[in-house]
């Protein structure tokens, strides 16, 4: 562990470190050489990159898809993070908007993945030590692991973003071998508003990339050529600078229009200029990229912005004002992508709808309300977590990113992995029992009907301003739901704050 006169040592070099924001194009018309055969490529396997929605849909029949991605560990303070904006808002189908959480390891508490994907929201690969460039095993780990011990299934981890979204022209043909169904490491970094914009929808690799052509080598000009593998762009926002203003991810740690300090009132302003140029034009994904340290209110020691947080939702406020607006996972998006319907369908669309699992019993499952009192704590020095799972002998890591379980003369009875043939809601790792493996799973749609009829076309919050923002960790309980300075053992709190605060040390100023 370093000491704590070795990390302020470290603190101004990590400063400098690329932190994945953009100071201009990442690519040019020239530069991509882009050139795809529409008549040979066809969804949904298949599409073109091109800034006209797929499906040859007209812009006015396309919802337009605000994307919520976080970045990093999985812990109770980062979920109450996402939860702050997303907890009690509603799609225009009366559903919770879902996110998608690209998942690093290091200090990840890993029932809270669990929780997390149960609750219907995608968990994705980050790598496992957050490295950018990443080694194929730091990529291959993170799967491993995130099934072994967060019950995440193989087919459910579909998604991967670079650490620092430093990627190159192998990992991309390592993920398409790997079985991956896309990535989102690419940056959309010309406004839609301009010629030659690489605002693209989603699209496969059959005929190479057409984003970051200028900044990664062995891109662009037709390779890599990786067919049926999807590249989902991350889409800049732009202040009144225009191409020379963009902001990437966390945007509201950026300074804007040229100004040497940060401004709420500005950020707000570039934010929903931005969206407004997808909205009235063919209606682009918009993206909200984040690292929840940054709006954290509940870690110790980190304080965040009360303006900026309320800033953050009145954007979200005001957008979902708008007609046809969903706020969705990577998942969802490339859903509809690869089978688009127009607004006035979207009521039978299944990706965008909302079942809840009907589970009634006792068992480590994901679900807060069944598994109280169930995960095992597994005590390591450097940072402990909880699993339903069973500890291993030791940490994780990309050499064995599944060691053996510990064994019944440790003090733990071994637990049941996750097969392939239940779902992680209906599997009790503790007997190993499935509760249901086939069609007649009791699920309870909780979607309301939308339009085409003028109803519902809308979604929104559900009176924040009268009832206050809830308790975000109601639904997703810290640890085994005692909180986490009760339920570790004695010593364990102090060295967790150790840790943390060296992790998070570096990592609120490299900020990916």
């Amino acid at each position: 562990m370093l000491s704590l006169t070795l990390l302020c040592l470290l603190i101004p070099a990590l400063s400098f470190a690329q932190d994945g924001s953009i100071s201009g194009p990442t690519s040019s018309s020239d530069a991509a050489g882009y050139s795809c055969n529409a008549s040979a490529c066809k969804l949904p396997k298949c599409n073109c990159a091109s800034t006209s929605p797929p499906g040859g849909l007209d812009p006015a029949d396309v919802p337009q898809f605000l994307v919520y991605t976080a970045d990093d560990a999985v812990q109770s303070y980062t979920i109450d993070s996402v939860n702050q904006f997303l907890a009690q808002r509603m799609n225009p189908n009366g559903c919770t908007p879902r996110m998608t959480y690209y998942t690093s390891l290091n200090y990840t508490n890993y029932t809270l993945v669990t929780d997390w994907f149960v609750a219907g929201n995608e968990i994705a690969d980050h790598t496992m030590t957050h490295v950018g460039s990443p080694p194929n095993d730091e990529i291959d780990g993170n799967l491993i692991a995130l099934n072994a011990l967060a019950g995440i299934p193989l087919s459910s981890i579909i998604g991967f973003r670079a650490p620092y979204l430093n990627y190159t022209a192998d990992t991309l043909s390592h993920l398409a071998a790997s079985g991956f169904t896309y990535d989102s490491s690419a940056t959309s970094s010309i406004p839609v508003t301009e010629n030659g914009t690489d605002a693209f929808w989603p699209y496969t690799l059959d005929y190479g990339m057409a984003n970051d052509c200028l900044n990664v080598d062995g891109l662009c000009k037709g390779k890599p050529k990786l067919p049926g593998f999807w590249e989902v762009p991350m889409y800049a926002m732009f202040d009144s600078l225009g191409i020379d203003g963009p902001h990437l991810m966390d945007p509201w740690l950026d300074p804007a229009d040229g100004s040497s300090t940060v401004d709420d009132n500005a950020t707000l302003t570039y934010m929903q200029n931005t969206f407004l140029a997808h909205y009235n034009g063919n209606r682009q994904p918009f993206g909200l990229y984040t690292h929840p340290i940054h709006t954290a209110t509940t870690y110790p020691g980190v304080s965040a912005s009360n303006s900026t947080i309320d800033m953050i939702n009145s954007f979200l406020d005001w957008a979902q004002e708008h007609e046809g607006v969903w706020i969705v996972s990577t998942e969802q998006l490339l859903a509809w992508v690869q089978n688009p319907v127009p607004l006035s369908e979207l009521d039978s669309f299944t990706p965008l709808k909302c079942s809840v699992p009907e589970i009634n019993q006792s068992i480590c499952d994901g679900i807060p309300d069944n598994e109280q009192g169930l995960p095992d704590l597994c005590d390591f020095p450097d940072f402990p977590f909880y699993t339903c799972y069973g500890c291993p002998v030791e940490e994780p890591s990309p050499d064995n990113p599944n060691p053996p379980q510990q064994n019944a003369s440790n003090g733990q009875e071994p637990r049941y992995r996750l097969p392939a043939n239940c779902s992680t809601p209906w599997w009790d790792p503790v007997k190993g029992t499935c509760l249901c493996s086939g069609a007649s799973c009791q699920y309870h749609d909780i979607s309301r009907p939308i339009g085409p009829n003028g109803a519902n076309l809308t979604g929104g919050d559900t009176d924040r301003a009268s009832s206050g923002i809830p308790s975000p960790t109601a639904s997703f309980l810290s640890f085994n739901g005692n909180g986490a300075s009760a339920s570790f053992p004695a010593g364990t709190w102090p060295a967790i704050m150790v840790g943390f605060f060296g992790i998070v040390g570096g990592l609120y100023l490299i900020r990916i």
